[in-house]
């Protein structure tokens, strides 16, 4: 049994380079522009500053690893791990104040798309493959995973990313912090297994306080036929309950009904 992380005790700026560095260099960029907008009846817009945030691909996969028990509990694997950026909020000060510090945040599985990983769906179960491997050290199959709705837009008022939700069944117990991307940013992780109603209802006290996270976990159920506010699946609901039951544009688990 692997040991567990060191717990982070804090985040120290060593140096703060943003003076001295361009816009379009770092793995963040930001295009400085100056846009001007034509409408279908000839006429124009003044022109206004725009400032769009990228990174390399832009986009990335949310990989959403569950397991199903004999007794249709479903559980949920997230990975908790320090992030930087949140860490830092407790150096600003906001008009509602936050007053934790974020010395680690529960997220789903994530990462990159990259420029092999291939197109469609065969791509993104092979990204979602690959970052269970890296950040939670289960050998999914490619094929094991499913897309669970279209993809979003992260944060669309201050860039283009976009995220790509997949779903796939794994037995969690075999889970464990995976080797990450070699980078400090990727220490310190740790796996942590959740029933699917009880991480839900987490996001929505802001004990998991990622958006991502939350919207993945809405869509599993959708996935599953899970109703979390009910623990039960919506084959377990009375016939003229189930009959109305939708999972609202999530295509349904393969055998669910």
């Amino acid at each position: 049994m692997s040991e567990a992380p060191p717990r982070l005790d804090s985040i120290e700026v060593v140096e703060d380079r943003t003076a001295g560095s361009r816009c379009d260099e770092g793995f963040l960029r930001i295009a400085r522009l100056r846009l001007r907008n034509r409408y279908a009846d000839g006429t124009t817009s003044d022109v206004y500053p725009c400032d769009v945030l990228t990174r390399p691909g832009s986009d990335a996969v949310v990989a959403v690893l569950f397991e199903v028990d004999g007794r249709r509990r479903v559980r949920v694997l997230l990975r908790d791990a320090p992030r930087a950026p949140v860490y830092l909020r407790a150096a600003k000060r906001f008009v509602h104040p936050d007053p934790r510090v974020y010395t680690s945040l529960l997220e789903l599985v994530a990462g990159m798309v990259e420029g092999d990983d291939g197109p469609g769906e065969a791509g993104l179960g092979r990204r979602a493959a690959l970052e269970s491997s890296e950040e939670a050290g289960l050998d999914v199959p490619a094929d094991a995973f499913r897309s669970i709705g279209g993809e979003s837009f992260a944060s669309p008022g201050t860039g283009d990313e976009k995220l790509y939700f997949c779903a796939g069944e794994a037995d969690l117990a075999r889970a464990r912090p995976g080797a990450g991307d070699g980078s400090v940013m990727e220490q310190g992780a740790r796996v942590v297994v959740m029933e699917l109603a009880e991480a839900i209802e987490a996001c929505r006290r802001g004990e998991i306080p990622d958006l991502k996270t939350e919207v993945g976990l809405l869509r599993l159920a959708d996935h599953l036929g899970f109703v979390p506010q009910l623990g039960c699946f919506a084959d377990e609901l009375p016939p003229e309950w189930r009959a109305r039951y939708a999972r609202l544009g999530v295509a349904p688990r393969e055998g669910s009904r």
